[in-house]
């Protein structure tokens, strides 16, 4: 099957898809593809197969790839038996003028991303390493395939793929019955299914090389670059590699239907596949690129239409509402939507803070982690970096003849230590008031919504989460902490509420909790949300329950766990409850009605980000 691969036309369906790899091949200063979307949807085997018809090779990039593997090193066989500086050639070089494929792009290690980003935007490998000095073109068509639920992509990663492609699977049940009867023909004899579509494959290889040649002579009119400015400005893109994308894929669209001249139907077809991840305020459809739809849109943004949506907006949802008793105890109450607190919001803050699948990567500092790098040591090297030690050694053989039986000496200096980076996960622990006072005031509702979002993003990043409730006369571990995060949304669908408010106790079954788990994964971050307003009225070491639960909160501060309190105090005399709390645990206060939801969710956020430390 790898000396035949999947003939490209014969793949039913992902028509999208199809036409960005075309255009990519058929003008490669677009940038490559980025293509979102489930397994199985046909993503690699089109690539294999638009590059087989195409003429050109497909470099794959593994997860596991290591930086020597990617950009080259010194050749050690030359340096050993010669001892000459002979460079030996990586991945980016065999990519240049090929396709460069990364599958799960968005899991690739912090420091390839880098590398990436560099040569991908410059289109040279430049190397200065080991005592060589090297450096070739590497002007390929980046590929890359990525699960969104795996976490977001690294955003200068992001921005250098020219465009973006959903791949999703098929629906109709005529067409899913039609790849099955392909497949298995093609399994059955992969060379006689090939030879059956050689034709067609012949034709789009023409056509394809045909467009390439007419690219050259396709001219952008004055009032389309003016459109293709506006569509930008519309999406609210940053920079201008937005318009530079869209005008090269524009031509490429113009080219590989026969034109001459770039057209309005090419930039709103060009723009429905590089807009969708660079867009800030504008939803796809309205970013088309056409005339109508840009004033229609300059009618939308008048200031009538401002004013009333700013009035609609600073209305209170409660304002025309009474304020609804205390709920009674052992009552249940459903997580709503309609809230600001909402997973939504989560999701659309998420790409601020970047990440790409796990919690945070660090630099390991005992002989574990995957090895990314070698460095010089600073002091006793316990983990050789046996490679790089080698080619030092190597580049000094003709000064230090090796002794006698060995082909090559090694001293101290020439020893290079391994740098290893590992992922580690986070453990995020939330602390919810389930007491009649929070349920009174419907901030419960609110609550669970942030708690779901929160919980949608442990999910991407693949943490560990637990849910402590206190309610009645003491605390209950609803959900023990777990990698779950589908029970833990359920179990926080239906959280009860009401009752007296045993703060103290709750407090005391998180820091048990943390501590058993700091035992068990002693690399794992530790995070503690606590959601209450503060006020402790049951105790549980002493007659003062505010007291003991200070005491738990500063028993908790010396974990060295990263801690937050989300105040919910929302009456009209304010005690400051919440706020001493998170002063005696050193915790990041916020105060829920003093900012929007948007920003509460970016604040736990930044609490729980995935910066490498």
């Amino acid at each position: 099957m790898s000396r035949f691969p999947f003939p490209f036309t014969a793949v039913t369906g992902q028509e999208r898809l199809k036409l960005a790899l075309i255009l990519n091949a058929v003008n490669p200063a677009i940038g490559g593809v980025l293509i979102a979307g489930e397994k199985g949807t046909a993503k690699s085997t089109l690539v294999r197969g638009l590059a087989s018809a195409a003429g050109r090779r497909v470099v794959e990039i593994p997860l596991n790839v290591t930086e020597d593997r990617l950009v080259g090193t010194l050749d050690l066989s030359s340096a050993v038996n010669d001892g000459g500086r002979k460079f030996e050639k990586g991945l980016l070089y065999e990519a240049d003028g090929n396709f460069l494929y990364v599958d799960e792009i968005n899991l690739l290690g912090t420091h390839i991303s880098n590398i990436l980003t560099e040569v991908v935007s410059s289109g040279e490998n430049i190397i200065q390493r080991e005592g060589i000095s090297y450096r070739h073109s590497c002007r390929c068509i980046p590929v890359g395939t990525m699960n969104p639920e795996e976490g977001a992509l690294h955003p200068q990663l992001l921005d250098r793929f020219g465009l973006f492609v959903s791949a999703q699977s098929e629906k109709d049940v005529q067409i899913r019955a039609e790849i099955i009867r392909r497949r298995l023909e093609y399994e059955r004899g992969p060379e006689m299914f090939c030879r059956k579509y050689q034709y067609e494959e012949e034709l789009l290889a023409e056509k394809i090389s045909a467009a390439s040649c007419r690219l050259k002579e396709i001219t952008v009119p004055e009032e389309t670059m003016q459109l293709i400015a506006l569509t930008a400005d519309r999406a609210c893109c940053e920079g201008n590699r937005c318009e530079i994308i869209l005008a090269e894929t524009a031509r490429a669209l113009c080219a590989w239907r026969g034109g001459c001249m770039v057209s309005d139907e090419d930039v709103s077809g060009a723009a429905q596949m590089v807009l969708p991840y660079r867009m800030r305020n504008a939803p796809p459809a309205e970013a088309a690129g056409n005339s109508e739809s840009a004033q229609e849109r300059s009618s939308e943004d008048s200031p009538e239409n401002e004013a009333a949506e700013e009035n609609t907006a600073d209305t209170p949802q409660q304002a025309s509402q009474p304020e609804e008793p205390d709920d009674q105890p052992g009552s249940v109450e459903r997580a709503g939507s309609e809230l600001p607190l909402s997973a939504d919001g989560i999701k659309a803050n998420y790409g601020k803070n970047g990440g790409s699948g796990k919690r945070s990567r660090t630099i390991a500092g005992e002989l574990s982690g995957r090895y990314v790098r070698s460095t010089i040591p600073s002091g006793k090297c316990r983990d050789v970096a046996l490679i790089p030690t080698l080619c030092c050694a190597a580049l000094n053989q003709r000064q230090r003849p090796p002794p006698e039986g060995m082909s090559i000496a090694v001293r101290s200096s020439d020893l290079r230590c391994k740098i290893r980076e590992k992922r580690t996960g986070a453990t995020i622990l939330f602390v919810v008031d389930a007491s009649g006072s929070m349920g009174a005031k419907r901030r419960m509702r609110a609550v669970k919504g942030a708690v779901r979002g929160l919980l949608s993003e442990a999910y991407q990043k693949r943490d560990r989460v637990g849910v402590v409730a206190f309610r009645g006369s003491g605390a209950q571990v609803l959900l023990s902490i777990t990698s779950s995060p589908e029970l833990a949304r359920r179990r926080m669908d239906e959280l009860p509420t009401g009752g007296k408010t045993p703060l103290a106790a709750g407090l005391a079954a998180a820091a048990e909790l943390l501590r058993a788990e700091r035992i068990r994964m002693p690399d794992a971050l530790q995070y503690l949300v606590l959601i209450s307003d503060g006020r402790a009225n049951v105790p549980l070491n002493s007659t003062d329950a505010f007291e003991d639960a200070l005491s738990v909160a500063e028993r908790i501060s010396l974990a060295q766990a990263g801690t937050m309190v989300l105040d919910t105090e929302n009456s009209y005399i304010r005690f400051g409850f919440a706020r001493k709390i998170a002063e005696r645990m050193g915790a990041e206060y916020i105060r829920l009605d003093e900012v929007t939801g948007s920003a509460v969710e970016e604040n736990v956020l930044g609490l729980v980000s995935n910066d490498v430390k």
